[in-house]
């Protein structure tokens, strides 16, 4: 049976509104610190940088569109005004000193307007604060290994696990911080150049060996939070999630004794299982 024009117009209707449903509702009931079904956002943040990209990010959005809109509005009035039709002498005049002034002198406004909030968030990226604690993450083919030099001097590695939620972001040993802490990382890498990213947290760095790159974060909220390896490192670059656990005082302190007796032999795996995140 051929169904009318208003059928399918219907039926097309319904299926946007579904997906757009899908959409919001995905990025509207995200968890914290990981990705959601139908996201189109920016994860939902939990330090102070992120709140920084968020708020530069959503300005050059609003700015971006009335550029858009200023030009696509010019290029209609030229379209309409000025076609053979509706002007069938076209003016001869080569210059409009205001106008060569103002289309200089605008875009010029335009670019100081933004350089001035992209610098300020470069420094506050780059500037690290006097820090509170200090994990030591080091890429290895295909898992991350942490050390805190602050709490002892234990090292652990941190592998993809399989059994866990989400997937392919669970792992079996996380990165555990107080929150409202000032956490400096340092990152480097122990084989080929990987990458440290933590999107919740604005955080995204190069693991390179024989380099000790430094960043750091602030988190405010308690809760899981995961990342992952962001450079192309190998045949399973996939499988190296980063999840930090941030916990309050109470629970960090009792964490380090407890990892203390843990991890106490020091001795940290040099290659992840070759079956483990491929299989």
């Amino acid at each position: 049976m051929r169904m009318s024009m208003g059928r399918v117009g219907r039926h097309l209707l319904g299926l946007a509104v579904a997906g757009l449903t899908l959409a919001t509702g995905g990025a509207a009931f995200a968890e914290l610190g990981q990705p959601a079904p139908w996201e189109w956002t920016l994860q939902q943040s939990g330090s102070p940088v992120m709140d920084n990209i968020v708020w530069f990010h959503n300005f050059l959005f609003v700015l971006i569109t009335l550029i858009t809109l200023f030009v696509l509005a010019l290029l209609i009035v030229v379209v309409i005004k000025f076609n053979a039709r509706a002007n069938p002498v076209p003016s001869r005049t080569t210059h409009n000193t205001l106008i060569e002034v103002v289309w200089t002198l605008v875009p010029v406004l335009i670019l100081v307007g933004i350089a001035v909030p992209s610098f300020r968030l470069l420094f506050l990226e780059l500037d690290i604060p006097k820090a509170d604690l200090t994990v030591k993450a080091t890429g290895k083919q295909w898992y991350w290994s942490y050390a805190y030099p602050d709490n002892g001097k234990f090292e652990f590695d941190s592998l993809m696990a399989q059994d866990k939620q989400p997937r392919l972001l669970g792992v079996d040993n996380e990165m555990v911080v107080p929150v409202n802490k000032v956490i400096r990382v340092q990152v480097t890498g122990a084989d080929v150049i990987h990458a440290y990213a933590l999107p919740a947290f604005g955080v995204k760095i190069d693991a390179i060996p024989g380099r000790l790159n430094e960043t750091w974060f602030k988190a405010t909220k308690t809760g899981m939070y995961y990342g992952q390896c962001s450079e192309l490192c190998g045949k399973d670059h996939a499988f190296m999630p980063i999840a930090i656990r941030v916990v309050s005082d109470q629970e960090f302190a009792s964490w380090v004794e407890t990892a203390k007796k843990k991890f106490a032999s020091g001795g940290t795996s040099t290659y992840a299982s070759a079956v483990g995140p491929t299989q």
